[in-house]
Parts: C-alpha cells; structure tokens; sequence
C-alpha cells in the first residue's frame, strides 16, 4: 500500500510559480511509473508531466517540469509563467504494476 501526500498550490498571479510536493510512504522505484495530473471545471483530466518506468521525463509543455528528490520518495511538480487557463485541481499518481495510487489532490487558482 502506497500513500501519497500532497502540499503545495494555491492562488498566485499570472506569470507567477509553484511549486506542488507529493510525498510518498514508500520509496519510489525505478519500475514505477509517476505522474501528475489536473482537472478543470467541467473539463476531462489532463496528463500535466510523468516520469515512466523507462525514465522518460514528459510534460505537457515547457513551463511544467517534473522531478524527483534524491531520496527517491517526493515527487515534484514546478509550474513557471503560470496562466490563468492552469486553474485545476491537481493530482500526483503513481502506478506500481498495475495498480494506481493517487495524492488528495490540491487546488492551483491562477488568477490577478
């Protein structure tokens, strides 16, 4: 069993960052797969960044990255040059075989 804890978001102004922290309960494997992802309002959920199995670092564009700690059991998401269009409830995931584990989600608000 795996749990996932997470901190960060909030409101901040266009342009601005944040940085978004997941904790896991166990160390996070070289075969498991880690991603984050969002959900507007009335939109379907959203792929934000992932790091795989295979070690491929993928996000969905420029201003997202994706990292992990040394100790291999927080997973990291920094936002740069955030938009008003980022507004979303935020979620770390992390598959292990075929099971997935999510984070409580946490609310990033973009907004002047």
């Amino acid at each position: 069993q795996v749990q996932l804890v997470q901190s960060g978001g909030g409101l901040v102004r266009p342009g601005g960052s944040l940085r978004l922290s997941c904790v896991s309960s166990t160390t996070i494997l070289s075969t498991d797969n880690v991603s984050w992802y969002r959900q507007a309002p009335e939109k379907q959920s959203q792929l934000v960044a992932q790091i795989t199995e295979r070690g491929f670092n993928y996000s969905i564009e420029g201003r997202f990255a994706m990292s992990l700690d040394d100790a291999k059991n927080i997973m990291y998401l920094q936002m740069n040059s955030l938009k008003p269009e980022d507004t979303a409830k935020y979620s770390c995931s992390l598959r292990r075989g075929s099971i997935y584990y999510w984070g409580q989600g946490t609310q990033v608000t973009v907004s002047s």
